[in-house]
């Protein structure tokens, strides 16, 4: 599974109405209304990296009040399950 996180500039004015369409494309898992230098984040979670371009070039990039996008693809997952298994090990209870 590929995940990748897009970072999106919005038009302000349309951020709910943009973000409900992004949250409604296949592959898109989870679509965040965040501060900072971008309007909104999205998990995208794709078998292949054909259908990741498909989801982010040809649809996401394309929503209507979708300004800019920048996409990240992710490497590895780290959750704060995995690190307490990590430091667990060895320790006696």
């Amino acid at each position: 599974m590929i995940t990748a996180i897009a970072s999106i500039i919005v038009e302000s004015h349309r951020i709910p109405e943009v973000a409900q369409s992004i949250v409604d494309i296949e592959g898109v898992e989870q679509v965040y209304s965040v501060t900072g230098d971008v309007d909104l984040i999205a998990v995208v979670r794709v078998r292949r990296h054909e259908d990741l371009a498909e989801v982010i070039a040809d649809q996401l990039s394309k929503v209507e009040g979708v300004l800019d996008t920048t996409t990240n693809i992710a490497f590895k997952t780290y959750s704060k399950k995995d690190l307490d298994a990590a430091f667990d090990l060895g320790m006696d209870g």
